[in-house]
């Protein structure tokens, strides 16, 4: 009986753990952002958020044999570094060239700056994952830019510290499909700083190798068991799934993928992918030799 119990509370658990950990994420960065710099907030709540989710892997993992070592955990935090440095560098220097700035509080012209700052923040993303939509998936289909984003598919496990590992060059790609949008609808910057925090938080929850179950949640939001689908080496089931925050776009598309039975543990590509940072950086751009074996 007790383990019967113990059973159905974990079962209640896995549809808690999802709302728990990216609505408490949001409610500390309320908090936070009114009492420190926006930037720092942001910082510490997601490295919280990190903390709290790799302490869940190995209490409620999803899949045991994804806690194995890989050796890739130099890598995957080398890319992750790398490309949050440049993806917030970049950012900044779009501030500091107006992008942002110039649209302050209020926005552009169109904007609607009387709304409630959730709605503001909702249509700023649904605008955004139209861009990243169509980024993902050309990735996905036009080899050249396939080159790029196989650095990230090439993970054989997925866990919170493989969150960031894309390429600088894939993740320059995303930014520069999103970010031409809600420069054009003219959203103000709180909206771009909700948005880029909760595509961050996403990103976590994403990758994480807890179990969880998520019922609708999985028609509004990438869930864990949608992106575990997307990392199949299985073209029907990895082609698919593309929404990095929201999967709108998906659901109008027809990419949209959920099927009920267990995802594949067996993940990663086909293609010849270095161990080494350094050799995943270079990867691109000498693919034909590496394919090649040379």
């Amino acid at each position: 009986m007790d383990l019967e119990r113990r059973g159905a509370v974990r079962v209640v658990l896995s549809f808690c753990w999802w709302p728990i950990l990216f609505g408490g994420a949001i409610a500390a960065l309320i908090v936070a952002r009114s009492a420190i710099d926006p930037v720092i907030a942001f910082n510490l709540v997601y490295l919280g958020l990190a903390i709290a989710i790799f302490a869940m892997e190995r209490l409620f993992p999803h899949e045991p044999a994804w806690l194995k070592r890989d050796g890739q955990i130099g890598a995957d935090i080398g890319h992750t570094l790398l490309t949050k440095s440049f993806a917030q560098l970049l950012f900044a220097a779009m501030t500091l060239m107006g992008l942002a700035a110039a649209l302050g509080d209020q926005g552009g012209p169109w904007w609607p700056s009387h709304w409630p700052l959730a709605a503001q923040v909702a249509i700023g993303l649904l605008a955004t994952e139209f861009g990243l939509y169509w980024a993902h998936r050309l990735a996905h289909e036009w080899p050249p830019f396939w080159r790029f984003h196989a650095v990230h598919h090439s993970v054989e496990r997925l866990w919170v510290v493989n969150t960031g590992r894309f390429h600088f060059v894939d993740a320059f790609v995303s930014l520069a499909f999103a970010a031409p949008i809600i420069i054009l609808i003219g959203a103000p910057s709180d909206v771009v700083q909700w948005g880029a925090a909760i595509h961050a938080f996403v990103g976590l929850l994403t990758h994480c190798n807890v179990e969880m179950r998520f019922g609708p949640i999985s028609y509004v939001f990438n869930t864990p068991g949608l992106h575990r689908w997307h990392h199949s080496m299985d073209a029907t089931e990895g082609d698919r799934n593309y929404g990095e925050n929201l999967v709108l776009w998906d659901l109008l598309f027809g990419t949209w993928f959920n099927p009920d039975r267990r995802p594949p543990a067996r993940i990663g590509v086909r293609e010849r992918m270095p161990k080494d940072f350094i050799g995943q950086l270079a990867a691109p751009f000498r693919w034909r030799r590496l394919q090649d074996g040379e």
